[in-house]
């Protein structure tokens, strides 16, 4: 298990950078103390394209979710490989009861792969999914 690494989803980071978000609170919290935990934050390309296709409409949110992963020594963006998308999709057609996105799928097949079990969300999916330790 990778202590010294989290999953950082699309909920909690719009959260953290958006003060009008519910959970814009304590996200700032996890925030702070993944920080002074020395904690690696890890996420996907797809998980950034979410993040800002949300904050896009506000330049200086963006901006801030752009300096996220390109000036934060604490961010490892993990790229997704063909066989991660390919048993994404693989779980999207298995459970069909759910309503995961792509993201979603995919974060779970990186998470997996990478050994993370933790992951900072308010997204239900997750919980929903399984597998993982909730940090909310």
């Amino acid at each position: 298990m990778k202590n010294d690494q989290v999953f950082i989803d699309a909920s909690f980071w719009i959260a953290l950078r958006h003060q009008r978000q519910e959970y814009h609170p304590r996200s700032r919290e996890i925030a702070a103390e993944l920080f002074a935990d020395r904690i690696i934050w890890v996420s996907t390309m797809f998980v950034f394209a979410e993040t800002h296709a949300f904050v896009s409409r506000w330049p200086q949110l963006s901006r801030m979710v752009i300096e996220d992963i390109t000036d934060n020594p604490v961010f490892k963006m993990e790229p997704v490989q063909q066989v991660d998308n390919e048993n994404a999709l693989k779980i999207l057609g298995g459970h069909r009861d759910k309503s995961y996105s792509f993201c979603d799928a995919v974060s779970f097949v990186v998470m997996e792969r990478l050994g993370v079990r933790r992951v900072v969300t308010f997204d239900r999916h997750f919980e929903q999914f399984g597998n993982f330790e909730l940090i909310n």
